[in-house]
This record gives C-alpha cells, structure tokens and sequence, in this order.
C-alpha cells in the first residue's frame, strides 16, 4: 500500500475505534454494538480493492482486539476483518464511481450477517460460547439494523475521502497509463500545449500545400 493510503486508513481507523469505544459502546443498546470499525473498512476496501481491503481490515481487527474492553482473544477480530476486507474489495466498481446506493448497502448487510456468523464461529472453536448466551438471532437482526442506520452517513465519506486521496496529482500513481492521463490533463490544462500541437500541425499542412504548389509552378516553366 502507498504511504497516502496507509496514513488515511490508519487515521480513520483510529476515529472510529475511539468514536465507537467511547460513544457507541456507552449508548447500551439492546443487542450489538454499531460496528463503526466494519463501516470504514468496508469504504475504503470499495475503493482500495480486495488486496487493500484485507489489509486494511486485518490492521482495523488487530487495533480492535488490542483496544480496551476488549475480552477476546487478539486475532480474533482480526481474521474476522481480514476476511471481510477482502469479500467488500471484490465488490469494487469497475469505473470506481458507485451509480446508486443499493450495492453499498447490500455490501453492509452481508458485512454485518458475515462478521458477526464469522466472529460468533471463531468463537465457538476457541470455547467462548458468548454468542450463545446472548442469543445469535438477536445479534444478527441488531448489528444489521444498527450499521445500515450508520452506513448513509459514514460509508459515502469514507469513500469520498479515500477517492480524494487517490486523485492527488502529487501522489504516485498505480498505473503508467493513469499517470500518462493525470499528466496530459494537467499539462493541457494549464500550458495550453495541446493548441501548440494543434497549430503546429496546421502549419506542417500549410507548408506541405506550400510545396505542392511550387512543384506546380516548376512544372509550369519547364513546359515553357
């Protein structure tokens, strides 16, 4: 990953632990906690692909494990997010521009249905049997309800930020041909160097009527 797109998804990744250590956990809710953490992964693996989401997502789950309360084991979280992570990167737009917001929101609900299936199994095989308890039907409904009632208002600027951050001109880009495109723009944009090419190809078309011409004239005389 690029230095630009690890600064942004570490800092965001930290605002939304704090937001959702120190305010969402203490609304007690009933059921599940609104998944902050998941919602940023989620924007930014729409934008950064599968490659980025996963490691985006296994950075979110390790910081997650290791925050307090946590009363897990540390891993755990992270394999979760990891694997979310990459399952939301597949579903990148292939324009990059998502057209409506049926597939983001489609992305959170299996988010939400997938990590908390996927953390209550993980759980399961190491003996904590938590899920259980509070009832896993109850978690499904409520971390589903709680991350689409967060997502409008988190995912789009999540991604807006991350787009933002990959269109600097000033940042590498990732491929030659994108670097090719932002250059030529730039450069058209503000040196007018593609009118210069324009006019110099009216002037070679000038010159070379210019030339015809005068082999016209020359065949002239030489018929005199």
């Amino acid at each position: 990953m690029r230095f630009n797109r690890m600064l942004l998804s570490t800092t965001l990744v930290v605002v939304a632990l704090v937001i959702q250590v120190s305010v969402l956990a203490r609304l007690h809710l009933p059921g599940a906690v609104p998944d902050l953490v998941l919602l940023t992964v989620l924007g930014l693996a729409l934008v950064y692909g599968h490659v980025g989401g996963a490691l985006v997502g296994f950075g979110a789950g390790l910081l997650s494990d290791l925050a307090p309360p946590a009363d897990h084991a540390a891993g755990r979280y992270a394999l979760v997010l990891c694997v979310i992570g990459y399952l939301a990167g597949l579903m990148k737009p292939e324009s990059g521009q998502v057209r409506s917001a049926t597939g983001p929101m489609a992305v959170v609900v299996g988010a939400a249905i997938g990590s908390t299936l996927l953390y209550a199994g993980v759980g399961a095989l190491v003996g904590d049997t938590a899920a259980r308890h509070v009832g896993l039907g109850s978690l499904l409904f409520t971390a589903t309800l709680y991350d689409l009632l967060l997502a409008p208002f988190a995912v789009p600027a999540i991604m807006a930020l991350a787009r933002r951050a990959e269109n600097d001109p000033l940042a590498e880009s990732g491929s030659g041909g994108k670097a090719s495109d932002v250059s030529s723009g730039w450069l058209s944009a503000g040196t007018g160097l593609r009118i210069g090419s324009q006019r110099g190809g009216g002037l070679r078309m000038k010159a070379a009527k210019a030339k015809v011409a005068r082999a016209g004239r020359i065949k002239g005389v030489k018929r005199l």
